[in-house]
């Protein structure tokens, strides 16, 4: 278990609540950047989110009622700010530039070619993008951060839906993992499966 949590309580109860914010910032940020990293498409989409949580997180700290882990919390955040960020207004009428003629014959070129572990990642990494939002950020929170069904949940759950249950996220997982393996095998990165 990470010491963060005890720390950040302990400057909160004895009032500093900006320092309890810096800790917490500290020990969850490159895990929480990382997250809006597989949620949003640009770098600088991330960056920017990343900074909103970041003030949400100075605000909010305040006034948490310590219901759930407060990992589990700044990754809670973490994804309602990335929510408001897709509903603004402008990001559904900015418009992304078209993919180049050459930028699909360099994408086939690089698939054709025998893949590095560098550039094998990064093919993975293509195929995850091919996932929703919300896939990409289950596999996230499950697999590289290794939480459990109930934080995924806590954090995934919206007001909009009510609360999830971590039984139904297990086999959604189950599916996002399935649909990577038909992805995968029809990249070329996997083996076909033989009758």
């Amino acid at each position: 278990m990470d010491d963060a949590e005890p720390r950040a309580f302990a400057q909160l109860d004895a009032g500093d609540a900006g320092r309890a914010a810096t800790v917490t910032i500290e020990a969850y940020g490159p895990a929480i950047h990382a997250y809006l990293s597989r949620l949003l498409a640009e770098a600088d989409d991330a960056l920017d989110v990343f900074q909103q949580w970041a003030e949400d997180l100075w605000r909010g700290l305040p006034g948490f009622r310590r219901e759930c882990r407060l990992r589990t919390w700044a990754f809670k955040l973490a994804y309602h700010a990335a929510s408001r960020f897709w509903r603004d207004p402008y990001q559904a009428r900015r418009q992304r530039l078209p993919s180049s003629a050459a930028s699909h014959l360099a994408v086939s070129v690089a698939q054709s070619s025998a893949l590095s572990g560098a550039a094998r990642r990064e093919q993975l990494r293509r195929l995850e993008a091919e996932l929703t939002t919300d896939e990409r950020g289950l596999l996230y929170l499950r697999h590289d951060r290794e939480l459990s069904w109930d934080e995924c949940a806590e954090i995934l759950s919206t007001g909009d839906a009510g609360p999830l249950n971590a039984a139904a996220l297990r086999k959604r997982y189950e599916r996002i993992k399935e649909k990577l393996g038909r992805l995968a095998k029809d990249a070329g990165l996997l083996e076909p499966d033989r009758e």
